[in-house]
């Protein structure tokens, strides 16, 4: 009977590689946010350089989590996920060695596509369980999956403001290898070694989809630095170009890279990835706009801008925590939209002579909708995605969540042209203002929600 009972259980083991695994993206894009003034002050990089140290994590991101996770559906979470956290270890040390702002870029690069394994990894965990155990995984799973994730995401300024007070700014890219070392020891040790669920007689070249991985690239790639770089408007064409013939080789593929049939039929889905780029909008102008804003505007040293933000971890996972356990949706995401709009009222009553207290209060409100509309989106995706590709449905969404992260620091670099002010997190404001309201309609209006609380 215990044997039993065992094989029908979800494998704790499986929890420290999964959220190992899961830490590693927002922690090196959230210890960056207050060490970019430093940065930029060590190597003589303008602010248009040092913004590129965000900008080259994110794209590599937003172009390799989909195509991992696509991988990880054919193969199986163990090897990419090996092979990722090893990348950070690397990215980590060239960082630490880095002479120059082009090098440190591209040590960023390379975390982040170490990184992009991670989430789909462990998405695919979940969804793989549920199937051995023949019952779905249990909510708290998910829950400390996003917990963690958030957790990090928030906590991240304020330990980088305590790492750069300590050793200085290169240890934000120091801390990656322990943290790399780590991750690949408890995956070694705990990851199945099972194979993806995938099988056929058809060659490996065949099943990846390379045309279809590289046309998307070309895509994505171009769109983002279009998004990145209003002044690169002519890569427009190269999006264009290379989207419409994406879509024409996708639908005639075997197997596809996006089943683009799939998706085009799965709006529930889709309005779940809209929903991810929209509240990653909010966040991100939250998480590098309003930190700026706090060591320029305010007048805030980088460890006390940490410090600052840190009621938004305190309240996202005492959110998350009081909520994980029930499976709603819904509900969540209208009370995190919600939140998102009183956010950004209250941004447009910020001066540089506002008192700590009203900043404290900022720092609660963010952390409602953080902790609710992360594990929502999340949960989502997982109910809603084909359980055939859950790994690359959980790749998609942190693109369209990058995706919003590039929205937020394009519209703060345009609102701090001149410099991180008052006026211009105004701007910043009435953006994330637009962004919450389009969420919270979208999210009134989609009625397929209530299903998945079924």
């Amino acid at each position: 009977m215990t044997d039993a009972r065992s094989a029908a259980a979800f494998d704790r083991r499986l929890l420290a590689p999964m959220v190992l695994g899961s830490i590693l993206n927002p922690v090196n894009s959230s210890l960056i946010a207050v060490a970019l003034v430093p940065i930029g002050m060590a190597l003589g990089a303008p602010a248009s350089q040092t913004a590129w140290l965000v900008s080259g994590l994110y794209l590599a991101t937003a172009v390799g989590q989909p195509v991992t996770g696509r991988l990880v559906d054919l193969y199986g979470p163990r090897p990419l996920y090996l092979v990722g956290t090893a990348l950070v270890g690397i990215g980590g040390v060239l960082g630490v060695v880095a002479p120059d702002i082009g090098t440190l870029t591209a040590a960023r690069v390379v975390i982040g596509l170490g990184t992009c394994a991670g989430y789909p990894a462990a998405m695919a965990l979940v969804r793989r369980e549920a199937d051995r155990t023949g019952r779905d995984s249990p909510e708290s799973v998910l829950t400390a999956l996003s917990v963690s994730t958030q957790t990090i995401a928030v906590v991240g300024p304020t330990l980088g403001g305590l790492l750069i007070g300590l050793g200085g700014w290169r240890t934000t890219f120091a801390v990656n290898v322990p943290l790399a070392v780590v991750a690949l020891a408890v995956g070694w040790w705990a990851m199945p070694r099972a194979l993806g669920r995938e099988r056929s007689s058809d060659s490996v070249v065949s099943l990846v989809d390379p045309l279809g991985i590289g046309l998307f690239t070309a895509a994505l790639v171009s769109l983002l630095l279009v998004l990145e770089r209003p002044s690169w408007w002519p890569l427009a064409a190269v999006t264009v170009v290379a989207g419409a013939a994406l879509v024409r080789w996708e639908l005639r593929a075997r197997h596809p890279f996006l089943d683009l049939r799939v998706l085009a039929g799965n709006g529930p889905l889709l309005l779940t990835f809209l929903r991810a780029l929209l509240g990653a909008t909010v966040s991100y102008a939250i998480l590098y706009g309003y930190t700026q804003w706090l060591e320029q505007g305010r007048g805030l040293s980088a460890s006390a801008a940490g410090l600052a933000l840190l009621p938004i971890f305190l309240a996202g996972i005492g959110v998350a925590a009081l909520t994980g356990r029930r499976r709603e949706i819904r509900g969540k995401l209208l009370v995190g939209a919600a939140g998102q709009v009183v956010l950004a009222v209250l941004l447009l009553f910020l001066s540089s002579a506002s008192p700590i207290w009203l900043l404290v209060v900022v720092a609660l409100v963010a952390g409602v909708p953080q902790g609710l509309n992360n594990l929502a989106v999340q949960n989502a995706v997982y109910r809603q995605a084909d359980p055939e590709r859950v790994a690359s449905s959980a790749g998609l969404m942190r693109t369209f969540f990058y995706l919003g992260a590039i929205v937020a620091g394009t519209t703060g670099g345009l609102a701090y042209s001149g410099g991180a002010t008052t006026q211009g997190l105004h701007v910043l404001a009435f953006v994330m203002l637009g962004a919450a309201m389009v969420f919270l309609l979208v999210t009134v209006l989609d009625r397929s929600l209530v299903r998945l609380e079924a």
